[in-house]
């Protein structure tokens, strides 16, 4: 049975997409820990990120590195941290969270309120941001 990222990358499931190559898919998390909150993930489902191969990790953390820098340029963080977990969803993926104080706290169950409206428009913002 597919994953929901499976469903997501089909578009069987609505997402704020940021970004997209023919191996990758990145977009707004609907549960964000703060605004601009992206996951990005391989198209190819593969439960945990450490079973990719090194080929395929190296290329996800390459494209994870476009979208942060699009992230950096669109929202203005201090930076954009990186959180891999990968207990939610058995699908790999990194989550990128942007920072925007020294002081902020985030953590995958910390979640910020964000409209719908807000959220297609950081979309577009974002996006608009990215070199692939």
């Amino acid at each position: 049975m597919p994953s929901i990222f499976t469903k997501i990358i089909e578009g069987d499931i609505p997402s704020y997409k940021i970004a997209e190559d023919d191996k990758h898919y990145a977009f707004l998390d609907i549960n964000p820990s703060a605004e601009g909150h992206t996951l990005c993930i391989p198209k190819k489902e593969v439960d945990y990120i450490f079973d990719l191969e090194p080929s395929d990790l190296s290329e996800l953390n390459l494209f994870a590195q476009k979208v942060a820098r699009g992230i950096d340029e669109a929202l203005q963080p201090i930076r954009t941290g990186i959180i891999v977990e990968g207990m939610e969803v058995p699908h790999a993926h990194i989550h990128l969270i942007p920072i925007y104080k020294e002081t902020q706290r985030f953590s995958l169950g910390m979640q910020v309120g964000i409209s719908q409206d807000r959220m297609m428009e950081l979309a577009k913002i974002i996006s608009k941001k990215i070199t692939l």
